[in-house]
């Protein structure tokens, strides 16, 4: 990894970007952090969440109201990660930096960990986004073929089939097992974790997943009149759905037939970093009001690798100076006109990796 360079030249289509989107906010006298409307999401967001979880608790329903409320709170879960914690671990949410990091520590409140997921996100797949053996999102232990540089495995062949129904394991795994695996993964690799704090960011993991545990497991079973079958359905259901939810969201940026996929071995020196992003990268569904709010920015994947810094409630706005820019270089503004096709894309994407004749490019 430390041998993968990008190329230090072709700055001229970054920074003609950077000026017009820095113009934007000047001549509109507009901050690029969050707005009153981002502050009425995020109480949205985390009302969605604790709100039903109340209810479940204190008001009496019949188990098929509480099984569809969890449904609710697993729509949350994905809707506070895509939103709040995803602007606020990139420092764009606030120019304060430490509302960014209160409200980073949303992920520790829905099962996950802050620290952990801005290395694997911020550092590594931001910087080497699609470049197998480097961005962490392409890899599962090889469950599923994500890069066609990735090792082939016999049951590959049916991944475009069982994918779907692994992605519902996203979060579940985060609030089980992952989070250790990675903690660990980076206290021996060691180079990006140096000045800061182990013992303090150990102890965070160890007492928050604790907290979730209790809250979200000992709580409801020493208050509801339920089996304990019954509460585990509802734990599930809240991770099946937000699992799924982020997943599938995440796949359409980059895992899809119009992005570029690259290889770190053997340490090649990339195009600059900003086309390399842009190659990367995909947007879908830019003009779905819905889906603008709710995914929290995630369909507008092109202006927010190259702006992480400014606020996702910005994206539209901002993608149609980027789009013409883009274009104007030579370059392909890689984009779905909805969801759907993106998902489609998606799926004829997993299909082609799923072949044993798909041969890497060389390097």
């Amino acid at each position: 990894m430390n041998a993968l360079k990008f190329h230090p030249d072709d700055k001229r289509l970054y920074s003609e970007i950077r000026e017009q989107v820095g113009a934007y906010f000047k001549q509109n006298k507009i901050s690029p952090h969050a707005n009153e409307k981002m502050i009425l999401k995020t109480l949205t967001l985390i009302g969605g969440f604790f709100i039903p979880y109340f209810a479940i608790l204190f008001v009496p329903m019949t188990t098929m109201t509480m099984w569809l409320l969890t449904v609710v709170m697993g729509l949350s879960v994905a809707g506070i990660g895509m939103s709040i914690m995803h602007d606020a671990c990139h420092g764009s949410y606030s120019s304060n930096q430490w509302v960014n990091r209160l409200l980073g520590y949303t992920l520790n409140m829905i099962g996950g960990n802050r620290f952990n997921w801005m290395i694997q996100h911020n550092v590594k797949h931001h910087t080497f986004t699609n470049i197998y053996g480097v961005d962490e999102d392409l890899s599962n232990g090889n469950v599923i073929r994500l890069s066609p540089y990735s090792e082939y495995k016999s049951f590959h062949r049916f991944q475009h089939i069982y994918t779907w129904l692994l992605y519902m394991l996203g979060t579940l795994s985060w609030v089980t097992i992952k989070d250790f695996k990675q903690f660990k993964h980076l206290y021996n690799e060691k180079t990006h974790i140096k000045n800061r704090g182990f013992n303090m960011e150990l102890l965070i993991l160890i007492f928050s997943k604790v907290l979730y545990y209790i809250y979200i497991v000992v709580i409801p079973l020493l208050i509801l009149d339920i089996a304990g079958w019954q509460l585990l359905i509802g734990f599930l259901t809240i991770h099946f759905v937000a699992g799924f939810t982020l997943s599938v969201t995440f796949q359409l940026a980059h895992v899809v037939e119009n992005t570029e996929h690259e290889t770190a071995d053997p340490n090649p020196t990339l195009e600059s970093w900003a086309i390399h992003q842009i190659k990367t990268t995909s947007n879908f569904a830019r003009k779905s009001a819905f889906l603008n709010w709710y995914l929290g920015g995630l369909n507008f994947q092109i202006e927010h690798h190259l702006f992480p810094n400014v606020c996702h409630i910005h994206y539209r706005k901002i993608s149609d100076i980027v789009k013409a820019t883009v274009q104007k270089h030579g370059l392909p503004y890689n984009e779905y006109d909805t969801m759907v096709s993106a998902i489609r894309s998606h799926y004829t994407t997993l299909k082609r990796f799923s072949s044993r004749e798909l041969a890497p490019v060389e390097a």
